[in-house]
């Protein structure tokens, strides 16, 4: 488990280093639902997604010499690109690896921040064995992209930041992979707030979490299957399962549909281009899955903006489910 604390101190560490992002409300988007809609916009964090903020104070908590062996890790992009710009900012050399359908966006960005980016694999699956193989044959340091306490902790400065911005939160809505984001936000939100009622939202495709939660126990998915790529995590973390599992009062499923949607709606009405792991919440907050009551306050966040132009278009030219 993660304390307050260690939130606390994760935005000590990391603080100058990464954006203070904004809560901006959106009445017409979270008008069809009946709730005053906040956005927390991670989607205007450095390297476009909140996952900077884990792995910066991943970096920084860790000793010189494992930081100087060189670290590695494996994404669909975001912490792909996060873990290379907390490299090159604290001197490290980073690897990543990504399945070989990731974004073209993260992947060159990821080269730009000056990782040596390894394509390998058609799901992450595949990617995750292939990181854990460079890993021991380089000695490299593994930065986990989700099960990893100090990622999480980092994290989770996005929760103190809502709770600081917004008073009587009734309902906080975040999107899962792995559980990292939620684990952190979670533990910040849980300690500051109490009344809040905390809810996560994954793919149908790819819901290592709600299955964990189900089983009782952490589960690897056989198959992953989802548009939202940075919600493809094949299993629920070890150590963010149980933070969750006691923290989180529930998690619910959306379909690929519901995010295209969700998309196109936070692109009219708030005028945000929201990949589709950050539209995840509000297609769930727009399909009345949450538990919110009319006139509840809602805060959503927006985990990131990372998307191609191509899958812009053609979200944007779609037609509307149903």
């Amino acid at each position: 488990m993660i304390s307050l604390n260690d939130v606390l101190a994760a935005r000590e560490r990391i603080a100058g280093k990464v954006h203070r992002t904004p809560v901006l409300s959106a009445t017409r988007l979270g008008a069809p639902a009946g709730v005053s809609l906040l956005l927390k916009c991670e989607l205007f964090q450095k390297t476009g997604a909140f996952k900077v903020r884990g792995a910066l104070n991943a970096l920084l908590s860790m000793d010189e010499a494992a930081k100087n062996r060189g670290v590695i890790t494996v994404s669909a992009g975001n912490h792909a690109q996060a873990v290379a710009y907390a490299a090159k900012l604290t001197g490290a050399k980073a690897t990543v690896v990504m399945f070989e359908g990731a974004p073209r966006s993260k992947v060159e960005a990821s080269r730009g921040y000056g990782a040596e980016v390894v394509l390998f694999g058609a799901s992450g699956l595949q990617s995750f064995v292939k990181a854990r193989e460079l890993e021991k044959e380089r000695g490299l340091t593994f930065v986990h992209p989700f099960d990893d306490l100090a990622v999480a902790a980092g994290a989770g400065t996005v929760g103190l930041e809502i709770v600081e911005d917004v008073e009587n939160i009734d309902v906080l809505v975040v999107s899962i992979g792995g559980g990292g984001l939620m684990s952190g936000v979670a533990t910040a939100v849980r300690a500051m707030s109490p009344r809040t009622r905390i809810v996560g939202v994954e793919p149908i495709g790819a819901s290592a979490m709600r299955k964990s939660l189900d089983a009782g126990h952490p589960v690897k998915l056989e198959r992953i299957d989802t548009f939202a790529d940075g919600l493809s995590a094949p299993w629920a973390g070890e150590l963010t399962y149980p933070i969750i599992r006691k923290l989180v009062d529930d998690v619910i499923l959306v379909s690929d549909d519901e995010i295209r949607e969700a998309m196109r709606q936070i692109m009219t009405s708030a005028k945000l281009v929201a990949e589709p792991a950050a539209a995840a919440t509000v297609a769930a907050i727009l399909t009345g899955r949450v538990g919110a009551k009319k006139g509840d306050r809602v805060v959503a966040v927006l985990s990131g903006g990372n998307v191609d132009l191509s899958r812009i278009a053609e979200v944007a030219g779609s037609t509307s489910p149903g």
